[in-house]
């Protein structure tokens, strides 16, 4: 009975985790523009990406101890976290979706753009492959705000989905056996 309540709040605890991660990786996502001009926060922004899986494992184990009572099955912890990883995906494709639309005017396609022409002066054996790198750059060019909102959404869902599998594996737990009688020896 106590498993089949827990989760009926799975969806309602995952929004929930799911807006912390969202909120976490919008307040993340700001230093990824200011990066190109301060490189300390290109640094600190790959150190609080690399954080995320960490503080998924925190929230997955917190929704295991305080509202499943202490143990969950493994699909259930899958599942929250997958949720949890979505909610927060969907969150931050809105602000994706303004920064790109409202803000970046091109800034952050022109800024690779500039790198590229920068590593193919300097790197004689990028010139091979001068045409390939030509399309690239032409194909970034051509993407509309709600294309780089989509692909940074899709790409947030599938790594959500991949960390869910061993979150869930360190999460899971089995609920201790309720002994109803004296233990015979």
């Amino acid at each position: 009975m106590k498993m089949t309540e827990n989760r009926s709040y799975l969806q309602k605890y995952a929004m929930h985790f799911g807006t912390y991660m969202g909120i976490y990786w919008i307040l993340k996502f700001i230093l990824f523009p200011l990066g190109f001009h301060i490189p300390f926060l290109s640094l600190l922004f790959v150190i609080l990406t690399l954080s995320v899986p960490f503080i998924g494992y925190h929230y997955a184990k917190m929704y295991r101890d305080k509202i499943c009572g202490g143990s969950i099955q493994f699909s259930h912890a899958m599942l929250f976290t997958i949720f949890m990883y979505m909610f927060a995906s969907l969150l931050v494709a809105v602000a994706h979706y303004a920064y790109f639309q409202f803000i970046d005017h091109g800034f952050i396609v022109n800024s690779y753009i500039q790198l590229w022409d920068e590593l193919m002066a300097n790197t004689p054996a990028l010139k091979e492959n001068k045409e390939v790198i030509k399309e690239t750059i032409d194909t970034a060019r051509s993407l509309t705000s709600i294309n780089i909102t989509m692909q940074l959404l899709s790409w947030d869902v599938f790594w959500g989905s991949i960390l869910a599998i061993p979150t869930a594996l360190m999460v899971m737990k089995k609920a201790k056996p309720e002994n109803d009688g004296p233990v015979q020896s």
